[in-house]
């Protein structure tokens, strides 16, 4: 018995070295497929844009109004009433319509009165010098004294007349009427402000131009105007004034801009114009949010190649419309990373989703049957 039971202590020993191999056996099997499902997880999924060659307009952006180049401030050539005014804001006049009336005063009556009684005494005086200049009492150069200052008071009377009549404010040309800034009944002063009209045709876009852009513009210059009275649209225009100097006070060079083929403009309305600069032929640009920075300096990008993710330095210029040029770094044809590059690293796997969507639509494909 005791034989037996030496033999079975082995034995026992080798069962048991042989359940412990074949648990390790088991747990390096379940290492080795997670292990693949894991190298699938890493690859990212991004989006790519690809890299094209395109002109790159660059243009000055400035902000101004809609004014009126010709615009006519009609004042008072004299004191009084007014008497009747005719037209109102808006309204359509043609050149020499009566726009109002100013009445006269009582000062001018008697301003007629005291002219008439010195024109009579002066008529008195010639009539009396005449008699003795022809009886010989008085040599004759004092009849021509007398009659010329009879002829002087009858001007004066002409004119003092003249004042007694109502005087009407004229339209200068064809134009509207912007604003009229007296009723009925106003009694106004000398040079007192009456009215205003603007001619349409002469509406412009009015800018102030920075110093530092100031010597960059040019009679000629094409623009792109948007009005916030048409949002979404933009007009064709040109730069048809430039002032030949700075405002001391603002630093800025004032440009006016005609509009073509607006539908209606308006005195007053918030205009911004897009002056053309310059235009570069054949130039990469790239969105701003692709880029990231580099420590010390510089930017670099994700291109997407052969399923993976490389780095690229790049060299930057002007940013245009939220788009950055590209100097130098990438080329034409390049796949680059626009969304989901945040977190990735040089040689990270990346999935593209147009690839993914491309094996799906394949394995969803009948598979044809061999005969």
């Amino acid at each position: 018995m005791k034989s037996n039971h030496n033999f079975a202590k082995p034995l026992l020993a080798v069962s048991l070295v042989f359940l412990l191999a074949l648990g390790a056996c088991g747990k390096d099997e379940k290492k080795v497929e997670p292990a693949k499902d894991k190298a699938v997880e890493k690859a990212a999924p991004v989006r790519v844009e690809i890299v094209k060659k395109a002109p790159l307009v660059l243009t000055i952006a400035l902000t101004g109004s809609v004014e009126a180049g010709r615009i006519a401030q009609l004042a008072s050539p004299a004191e009084g009433p007014v008497l009747g005014v005719r037209v109102r804001e808006g309204d359509l006049v043609k050149a020499g319509q009566v726009l109002l009336t100013l009445g006269r005063t009582e000062g001018a009556t008697a301003l007629v009165a005291s002219s008439r009684e010195d024109l009579k005494k002066e008529e008195d005086n010639l009539a009396r010098t005449r008699r003795l200049v022809e009886s010989g009492a008085l040599a004759g150069e004092q009849l021509d004294s007398a009659a010329a200052n009879a002829a002087r008071m009858r001007a004066l009377l002409v004119k003092a007349q003249e004042t007694t009549r109502d005087y009407a404010v004229l339209a200068p040309w064809a134009g509207v009427v912007s604003k009229m800034k007296v009723r009925d009944g106003d009694f106004v002063a000398p040079r007192a402000p009456l009215a205003e009209i603007y001619e349409p045709k002469s509406l412009i876009v009015r800018l102030a131009v920075p110093e530092q852009e100031a010597a960059r513009l040019a009679l000629g210059m094409k623009a792109e105007v948007e009005l916030d009275a048409y949002p979404g649209k933009r007009y064709a225009g040109s730069v048809s004034r430039l002032y030949p100097y700075l405002d001391i006070r603002t630093r800025t060079r004032t440009a006016e801009i005609t509009v073509a083929d607006v539908p209606n403009l308006l005195p007053g309305m918030f205009a911004r114009a897009f002056l053309v600069r310059e235009t570069l032929a054949d130039t990469i640009t790239v969105p701003a949010y692709s880029l990231a920075a580099i420590p010390g300096g510089g930017f670099a990008v994700f291109v997407a190649k052969d399923g993976k993710a490389v780095r690229r330095k790049v060299e930057t210029g002007i940013e245009v419309d939220g788009r950055v040029r590209i100097v130098s770094g990438l080329d034409a044809g390049d796949k680059l990373i626009v969304a989901g590059q945040e977190k990735l690293k040089d040689g990270a796997a990346v999935k593209l989703p147009e690839a993914a969507a491309k094996n799906a639509g394949d394995a969803a494909k009948p598979k044809a049957t061999q005969p």
